[in-house]
């Protein structure tokens, strides 16, 4: 594995990074744990997780195996993050990360979610920083950073304001074209860049097909081909892959190993891809879970990514087989309040795309 310099933080984390958001057993803690100890067997130190991820159980899978990594040689860090902006609400979910993951120091912690100015400036205002920045003072975190799928110019100006040693954002080879700015403020502010969402959500390797671009050589996959165009950028240090299994882990392992930094992908040829279509595929962020009427916001837009690469009919199967959803009752609840489409880290049309797919069911009844 190779490790790459955190910012100016003078810590050295893994390329290939473990996202602690899509365990796929979160109440089975100790299989979960397993596989955080085996990614670390294969050399990944930077483990990311936060409050209320995978049933609000990704926290205690990853105490569980803190414990058990401290046994092993070799340094690990540990990410978390608050999204609260009162210096009460920062305090309290610090402290319950910190009890939760068996430290009594996080080593990157976030200002989380960050989704418009506005937003930054309420966390100043509602003093959400000075509580993170006296945090960082009393050593209960060691670093402090941030969050965030604002724009490119956006993010610099955060970024500009001096506060924050490293940024998580958004990135991935479906949406670079649009999201690189980001990615090029924070490598010219000197500061670590950790990429979220690398494989789309895992729309990207669920879609070999339609994502064969990526493949920079015969015989490679398109997971390979996702995290290699990552790795090429100088300026990302590290990308966060969501794991939700062991398999998942030595994949995205092998992957690294065939990595080969001295043939980096045809950037001008993967823009021009990217611009025909990729931009608007939901990347399963679940931020849109919280619906007053209780939708499952983003099944529907997971199986609308379907109906996007393949048509229709895969919406509608996507929807039977994969969610159990057999007709749109849920979707007659809707009342428009526009919740999900505030939430969402994308800006996508979510009421819009309801309609769309009641139409594809009215047209199906109609056939």
């Amino acid at each position: 594995m190779q490790f790459a310099q955190y910012g100016k933080t003078g810590l050295r984390i893994s390329r290939l990074a473990f996202g602690g958001m899509r365990f796929n057993s979160p109440q089975d803690t100790g299989r979960m744990a397993e596989v955080v100890v085996a990614a670390r067997e294969l050399g990944i130190n930077y483990f990311d997780t936060a409050p209320g991820y995978c049933a609000d159980q990704s926290e205690i899978i990853m105490g569980e195996a803190v414990r058990q990594l401290r046994g092993m040689p070799g340094e690990f860090y540990i990410s978390s993050k608050t999204s609260k902006s009162d210096a009460e609400g920062v305090r309290a979910d610090l402290g319950r990360s910190l009890e939760r993951l068996k430290t009594d120091r996080i080593d990157f912690y976030h200002c989380w979610y960050l989704l418009s100015l506005e937003g930054w400036r309420a966390r100043k205002s509602g003093g959400a920083l000075d509580e993170l920045l006296r945090s960082r003072e009393d050593g209960r975190v060691r670093h402090l950073v941030f969050s965030t799928h604002l724009t490119g110019e956006e993010i610099r100006s955060v970024i500009d304001e001096n506060v924050f040693e490293g940024v998580t954002l958004g990135y991935n080879a479906s949406n670079f074209a649009y999201r690189k700015a980001g990615v090029q403020a924070a490598g010219e502010a000197g500061i670590g860049v950790v990429v979220m969402n690398p494989l789309g959500g895992g729309v990207i390797t669920r879609n070999p097909d339609t994502f064969g671009y990526l493949r920079s050589h015969p015989g490679q996959s398109v997971l390979e081909g996702a995290l290699n165009f990552l790795w090429a950028h100088e300026q990302i240090t590290a990308a966060l892959v969501g794991f939700r299994n062991l398999g998942d882990v030595e994949s995205a392992a092998a992957a690294w190993k065939k990595y080969n930094d001295g043939a980096g992908p045809d950037f001008a040829r993967l823009e021009q891809q990217v611009k025909q279509a990729f931009d608007s595929l939901c990347t399963g962020c679940r931020y849109c879970r919280d619906c007053p009427e209780g939708i499952p916001v983003y099944k529907y837009m997971e199986a609308y990514n379907q109906m996007m690469l393949k048509g229709g009919e895969e919406l509608r199967d996507r929807l039977k087989w994969y969610f159990g959803i057999d007709d749109l009752s849920e979707l007659e609840l809707c009342t428009s309040c526009g919740n999900c489409e505030t939430a969402c880290t994308q800006h996508l049309p979510i009421l819009q795309r309801f309609e769309e797919i009641k139409e594809v069911y009215a047209q199906s009844a109609r056939q």
